[in-house]
């Protein structure tokens, strides 16, 4: 689990984050929703050291993250896997060499040990003999896919995922989401996603937290945000469902 507690983050005189109270739950798909700036990505930069809060903690399994030295946050690091918005592939790596990349980085793992979490993962994601390929070769589908063999391979305790349908046709984006969801009930992990896309919010949003201008001003299920009596929240989950189809249409 990963509980953040009266976090504050300003920016001169921008405050951006204001007095978030948020629990993110191990075992579970948690879902950031919210429009363009209002506060997501500077919240999950705050959550993995990217930022510095200005006040509040943000604890991993009891753990205070936001006050240990520099060493001891390294190891927490070392618990994260990170899905990257456009998959973030080494345009000069084999598909192989991307996933073995953060083995090699953060576990002691032999060369074969290393091959073969590697297969494991890419096998866990449907993409079973594809090590040689390389990312140019790929479709968008494949390289997330890669993506989260690669977020995975390390075998993470906390997964966060930037707009993991970013891109992809509804089809494949229903992939990704039942793959995210499967791996964070297979690997117990604490997994934040980050979407606009309201089809994951009904889909897999087993946990969602809705932040508006710097604060979090609701929490709930998949099953729950449709009947929710926020108006900014309604507005939101209505505009997006509004937009989706109207792509559709027009597409």
């Amino acid at each position: 689990m990963i509980e953040i507690k009266g976090l504050n983050k300003s920016f001169g005189d921008n405050d951006v984050l204001r007095n978030i109270d948020v629990c993110f739950e191990a075992g579970k798909a948690n879902l950031l929703i919210g429009a363009s700036g209002s506060g997501k990505t500077t919240l999950c930069k705050c959550v993995v050291g990217l930022h510095t809060p200005d006040t509040g903690t943000i604890s991993y399994d009891g753990r205070i993250f936001n006050r240990m030295s520099r060493s001891e946050k390294k190891e927490v690091r070392k618990e994260i896997g990170f899905l990257f918005q456009g998959s973030a592939l080494f345009d000069y790596m084999t598909v192989e060499e991307n996933v073995l990349f953060p083995i090699k980085m953060f576990s002691k793992l032999t060369k074969k040990e290393g091959l073969d979490r590697v297969n494991f993962c890419l096998d866990r994601v449907d993409l079973n003999g594809s090590n040689k390929l390389m990312p140019s070769e790929l479709s968008g589908g494949m390289k997330k896919r890669v993506g989260i063999a690669r977020a995975i391979s390390a075998n993470p305790k906390y997964l966060f995922c930037d707009e993991p349908n970013s891109g992809l046709d509804p089809q494949t984006s229903i992939l990704i989401d039942n793959l995210i969801k499967e791996i964070t009930h297979e690997f117990n992990m604490t997994t934040v996603v980050i979407t606009h896309d309201m089809n994951s919010v009904l889909e897999i949003g087993e946990h969602i937290s809705f932040i508006y201008k710097g604060d979090i001003i609701w929490d709930g299920t998949n099953k729950e945000i449709m009947d929710a009596q926020t108006a900014e929240l309604t507005d939101f989950v209505y505009a997006s469902s509004f937009m989706k189809e109207l792509k559709k249409m027009k597409g």
